[in-house]
């Protein structure tokens, strides 16, 4: 184990990753930027007669555009923070294609395909929309199977890192299947763009009603970390999907975030319709570890099918649009459900948990908040003691 000081200074020069001059290329793509938006925006403001409108979207844009540069106060509860130290080592990357990123995945599964006690395979699922999304699977071997779990990844990440979490549902007899979303892991799509979270919303309900009907008599549960946490949610409030889904279980979920600064709120609307792939920089350079592990950082951020670039404009929206309409209908959760949060998460909010489960009206709600934990429980150092946790709340159903 090597210290987060010493983790500051790691060379990273071993891993696939291209350094440059952040600052420099920050700098030519607000000027890029600028100058194509100023295009768009006088042929489109050239039919108004409104100056006062003109200016504020000028204005607006401007400072959406200088806010990767700009100070602001640290606000410790920003879902658009990165690591900054790790991400700082690691420099900017291009972003990987998709063949690239299933090539990966693929491998990682069929390196592991058996181990004694668990088989994993893998296989693509067709959205209605034509994408294809990678999916995997880990099958008890070593005991009968007496249940499935349906797992969703959070933000920026993949399936494939929650393999060690799956073969310890496996040994409990639970079938594990993992869904990579729309631009994450194997999936299809730009990598770390996400269009529209209802898009991962309807995904989910199509990919749950193909594991029941293959899995007849088997009881079915949702695990759903961050971003995935709350996709689950939306997914389950839906009256058709809560009769034959048993329970959800929710690490550190994404039910109240918000952005590096309250003028996004205004502006992000706009410009994800303008410039809804645009990486925006946070405003604070030095973010938050995600676990206490440093060796559990270096493992997530050196993996290539984990997206490490700046949030795009379209996915920040998107994310804060979702956010919204959950705090809003809290009540509507009504089946079984486990929601899990370290207390010391600076990236979503316990405190948005707790919110959770006061306010949902199910008749089986528990809650449980970890001392000092930080954002992704299932990569802190006790991370057994927590699996093992939310395995006995499956046995108990």
């Amino acid at each position: 184990m090597i210290s987060l000081r010493e983790l500051n200074k790691t060379s990273f020069s071993n891993f696939p990753y291209q350094s440059s001059n952040v600052v420099k290329q920050r700098l030519n793509e607000v000027s890029l930027c600028k100058n194509l938006t100023s295009i768009k925006l006088n042929s489109k403001l050239a039919k108004s007669n409104s100056l006062k409108c003109s200016v504020l979207l000028s204005n607006a844009f401007e400072l959406l555009l200088s806010l990767p540069f700009k100070r602001f106060k640290k606000r410790k509860d920003s879902i658009f923070k990165v690591s900054g130290a790790l991400k700082s080592d690691f420099g900017v990357i291009r972003d990987l294609d998709v063949g690239t990123r299933r090539a990966i995945a693929i491998q990682r599964v069929l390196e592991d395909k058996y181990d004694g006690n668990s088989v994993r395979d893998y296989f693509l699922f067709p959205t209605s929309r034509g994408d294809q999304l990678f999916i995997q699977s880990w099958t008890p071997v070593s005991v009968d199977t007496k249940g499935l779990v349906v797992l969703l990844h959070g933000l920026n990440e993949h399936s494939g890192r929650y393999n060690n979490f799956a073969k310890q549902l496996n040994a409990n007899g639970y079938k594990v299947y993992g869904m990579d979303w729309i631009g994450h892991g194997g999936s299809d799509g730009l990598h770390g763009y996400v269009h529209s979270l209802d898009a991962a919303v309807s995904d989910m309900k199509a990919f749950l009603e193909k594991v029941l009907n293959e899995n007849p008599g088997l009881p079915c549960f949702c695990f759903g970390h961050s971003t995935g946490a709350a996709i689950i949610l939306k997914v389950v409030m839906d009256p058709t999907v809560e009769t034959f889904v048993k329970g959800v279980v929710l690490t550190s979920p994404a039910v109240r975030v918000k952005p590096s600064h309250p003028i996004f709120w205004v502006i992000a609307p706009i410009f994800a319709f303008l410039l809804p792939k645009y990486q925006f920089s946070s405003a604070v350079k030095k973010g938050v570890a995600v676990s206490r592990d440093p060796d559990a950082l270096i493992a997530k951020y050196s993996d290539p099918l984990v997206y490490i670039g700046s949030v795009r404009i379209r996915t920040g929206s998107e994310i804060l649009r979702h956010s919204s309409y959950l705090q809003k209908n809290l009540s509507r959760l009504r089946i079984p459900f486990l929601v899990l949060h370290g207390t010391a998460d600076t990236v979503t909010d316990p405190l948005a948990s707790q919110k959770l489960y006061e306010e949902a009206t199910s008749t089986d709600k528990s809650i449980k908040l970890y001392d000092g934990y930080l954002h992704d429980l299932l990569f802190e150092p006790e991370w057994r003691t927590i699996a093992q946790d939310i395995i006995q709340w499956l046995n108990c159903r």
